[in-house]
């Protein structure tokens, strides 16, 4: 059977629809990586002060969405989010700018430099800056 909800999208056996993060405060979350991404907020979830969502359903990538929950982070979440720079000094003083923080650790590999990063709440996340973009033969 055809969902009329799905017509005209492609025919995706399952498709990444986005990445929702626990958090205290959705609005502060969404409003750090708003910034940090160059995305969006979307509004969807209306004044409901529970929600808040970068990017849409319809948009060209995956959505960034915070879920107020009672508790903050405790320990250390097994999944965190890489984010591509393209100078690393320069986007780790935008992401103290913006709330965030260092952890002061640091990895230097072959293929660039990854920084490991902390939003407002704790959640940890990696700037990245790659030395050369792969080529689509490699």
């Amino acid at each position: 059977m055809i969902d009329p909800q799905r017509e005209g999208r492609a025919a995706v056996p399952n498709q990444w629809s986005g990445v929702t993060i626990d958090c205290v405060d959705p609005v502060r979350m969404s409003t750090f990586w708003g910034q940090l991404l160059g995305i969006e907020p979307s509004y969807e979830h209306g004044d409901d002060p529970g929600w808040a969502t970068l990017g849409s359903r319809d948009g060209p990538t995956p959505r960034l969405t915070f879920q107020r929950v009672p508790e903050a982070k405790a320990t250390k979440v097994r999944i965190h989010l890489d984010v591509e720079v393209a100078d690393i000094d320069e986007d780790r003083r935008h992401v103290e700018e913006l709330g965030g923080n260092w952890s002061g650790t640091r990895h230097d590999y072959d293929e660039g430099i990854v920084l490991v990063m902390f939003d407002p709440e704790g959640h940890e996340f990696c700037l990245v800056q790659y030395f050369e973009t792969p080529s689509a033969t490699s």
